[in-house]
């Protein structure tokens, strides 16, 4: 019973936060404030690129955008922390620099709106590198609260079913994010650089071929006849090969209508390579030196830990394996 009423309670107090909020939103609107007819601020810089070189920065004028994370009001000056894609830094927000009706309006902003910001970089006396705000403009009101601050995002059906939730709470996961797209990035240059040809073979298949997996059946109405979403790229381009391509490579979604788990969903990314005048010794070549590059690219170094396993990974090995 008691947790019956704490669940009701809390949902009591979300509603009250989410009509505050609105309200907030409405009072704006009517003073022809709206932050979401704003489409448009000019960014110089990040979060990140100021903090890694500080030197350079130190006293001139920067413009910044990212979303609040945390606010610590001090009278007539406020602390709040920044959060764009890179990383946080501290905001330093003074009545006397961006004048007292704006910054009136700024003790009221909320946690997650997103703001732009225009000033210079100091570093406190506590050592922190922050941005002295001398303006600042609201470019998004949120208006649903983020996670509590110290329990974080941890349910996990909550932040596989909204990932831009696990996103804004979790850096660690944006940096998967962020590293996963500059690794497939690395793939495509790596192969691009040995004259292999990215192409695109069709999704909706008459047969369900290239690998032994059950097929989503769809129905496709102009030639009133069932497709399937493949399952494998296989055969499109080994006709490809036949064709005289010589060295094809697709990076793409499948789909499989099967079991599903935390490390296995119906629709994934998966890439095939294929090249004519040679045997599997120079496909294992190939798959090993792509390894390694694309990790020193990437990462920066051919060893890496693989998360959640506490297992090492070392692509250097593979490469001393081969000579």
């Amino acid at each position: 019973m008691s947790e019956i009423i704490e669940n009701t309670n809390e949902q009591l107090d979300l509603n009250e936060i989410l009509m505050v909020r609105r309200n907030k939103l409405a009072e704006l609107q009517q003073a022809d404030a709206d932050p979401f007819k704003i489409v448009k601020y000019d960014v110089t810089d990040s979060t990140q690129s100021i903090i890694n070189d500080f030197e350079h920065y130190e006293g001139k004028q920067v413009s910044l955008a990212g979303r609040l994370m945390s606010k610590r009001g001090m009278g007539k000056s406020t602390f709040c922390d920044l959060q764009d894609r890179d990383g946080r830094i501290q905001l330093y927000v003074r009545i006397n620099d961006v004048g007292a009706e704006p910054y009136e309006n700024f003790k009221k902003l909320d946690l997650g709106d997103i703001i732009g910001v225009t000033g210079f970089v100091f570093k406190t006396r506590m050592g922190e590198i922050s941005i002295h705000a001398e303006s600042y403009t609201l470019l998004s009101k949120s208006l649903r609260p983020l996670p509590e601050k110290f329990h974080g995002l941890k349910d996990q059906d909550i932040r596989y079913r909204q990932r831009y939730l696990d996103l804004i709470v979790n850096p660690e996961v944006r940096k998967t994010f962020i590293v996963r797209s500059r690794i497939i990035s690395a793939i495509r240059r790596f192969l691009d650089e040995r004259d292999f040809l990215e192409v695109e073979t069709p999704i909706l298949n008459t047969i369900a071929g290239g690998a032994a997996a059950r097929p989503f059946i769809t129905h496709h109405n102009t030639l009133d006849m069932e497709m399937y979403l493949r399952i494998a790229p296989e055969l499109y381009l080994k006709r490809l090969i036949v064709g005289g391509l010589e060295r094809v490579y697709e990076l793409g979604r499948m789909f499989r209508n099967e079991g599903m788990d935390i490390k296995h969903n119906p629709e994934f990314t998966m890439m095939e390579v294929y090249q004519a005048y040679t045997d599997y010794h120079g496909m294992m070549e190939l798959a090993e030196n792509m390894v390694s590059s694309v990790a020193q690219e990437v990462l920066g170094t051919m060893k890496a830990v693989i998360p959640g396993t506490g297992d090492r990974f070392d692509a250097s090995m593979d490469q001393a394996y081969h000579a």
